[in-house]
C-alpha cells in the first residue's frame, strides 16, 4: 500500500492511497517476517535445540529433541498467549528460549533441582499451545481450533508428551529400562510439570505444584510473562501522568518507567 501518511484532527490519515495484491514471494516473506525477525527466531530455535542436546539424561534428551523435530513449523508459528504476553507469531519460541536461560541460571542455586527435568519442563509446559495458539501458515492471530478449544493446552501437552515418551521407549528398547530413576517415575515427574505449571487449580492447573522443579517452573513462567507485559507497557502504554504509563493488562497501573532506563521492545533479545 502506498500513500501520503500523516496526522489529522481526527487521528492518523492517508492521502491518495493505492494498494495491490502481494506477489507470491512477497507474501511468503511477509508471513516469515523481516530479515531481523527471521534471524531472531532462528537464534531462539538454536538456543532451544542446544538446551535439549545438552541434557545428560538420555530419555529427556530424546523426548525434547523429538518435540522439536516433529513440529518445527508449529514452533516457529505459535504464540505463547492470545492477549497477555508473547501474543505474536513465534511468541512461544521467544518465551521458551528465555525461560530456558532463566532455568539454567537458577537451577544450580538449588541442589534439590534436577536441571534436565526443569529444562524439559520449560520446553514441554506450553507444548499444547502449538495447537491452541497456532497462527496457521498464513496468519498472525491465533485462530481457535476444535482441538485447542475442546481439550486445552495443558491436557494437549500431557497427551503429546506421553505419546512422545512411549515413542521413545519403543525406539530405545531396553536401554531406558536400565536407567535410574525409573523411566515411569521420571515420566510422571515430567507430566506433573505440564499439569501444574499454572501454579494452582484456581488458575487452570488440574494439580498444584508438588515438586521442586514444579514450583520453580511456575515462577519462571510467570516471571517471564510479567516482564513481557512490562515491555508492552513501555512500548505502547499511553502516558497517564508525568512519568506514569497506562499498564498493559492484566498488570495494575499506572506504572513508572524502569529506574535502569533500559527499555527493550517486546521480543527483543536481552
Amino acid at each position: 500500500m502506498t500513500g501520503v501518511f500523516g496526522p489529522s484532527d481526527y487521528g492518523p490519515n492517508v492521502d491518495g492511497p493505492a494498494a495491490r495484491k502481494l506477489r507470491p514471494a512477497e507474501e511468503e516473506e511477509f508471513f516469515l517476517g523481516g530479515e531481523e525477525r527471521r534471524k531472531q527466531l532462528e537464534q531462539r530455535w538454536q538456543e532451544c535445540l542446544a538446551a535439549a542436546k545438552g541434557m545428560k539424561d538420555p530419555r529427556l534428551r530424546w523426548v525434547t529433541l523429538r518435540a522439536f523435530e516433529k513440529f518445527p513449523e508449529k514452533w516457529r508459528r505459535a504464540a505463547a498467549a492470545r492477549r497477555n504476553h508473547h501474543a505474536r507469531r513465534g511468541g512461544l519460541l521467544d518465551h521458551t528460549a528465555q525461560m530456558l536461560k532463566v532455568a539454567k541460571a537458577v537451577a544450580p542455586l538449588y541442589p534439590e533441582i534436577d536441571g534436565d527435568l526443569l529444562a524439559a519442563g520449560v520446553i514441554f509446559h506450553d507444548l499444547g499451545k502449538l495447537w491452541e495458539n497456532d497462527t496457521g501458515d498464513k496468519g498472525f492471530g491465533s485462530v481457535p481450533s476444535r482441538k485447542g478449544e475442546l481439550i486445552g493446552h495443558i491436557s494437549l501437552g500431557i497427551e503429546v508428551a506421553n505419546a512422545l515418551w512411549r515413542e521413545g521407549e519403543a525406539a530405545e528398547g531396553k536401554g531406558w529400562g536400565e536407567l535410574q530413576p525409573a523411566s515411569e517415575e521420571l515420566r510422571d515427574h515430567l507430566l506433573h510439570l505440564i499439569a501444574s505449571h499454572h501454579g494452582s487449580k484456581e488458575f487452570g492447573s488440574p494439580v498444584a505444584p508438588k515438586t521442586p522443579e514444579a514450583f520453580l517452573l511456575h515462577h519462571i513462567d510467570n516471571m517471564d510473562a510479567k516482564m513481557e507485559m512490562l515491555r508492552l507497557t513501555y512500548a505502547r502504554g499511553k502516558e497517564e501522568a508525568s512519568g506514569l504509563l497506562e499498564a498493559h493488562r492484566p498488570l495494575e497501573g499506572p506504572l513508572p518507567w524502569p529506574l535502569s532506563g533500559k527499555i527493550l521492545e517486546p521480543g527483543e533479545a536481552p
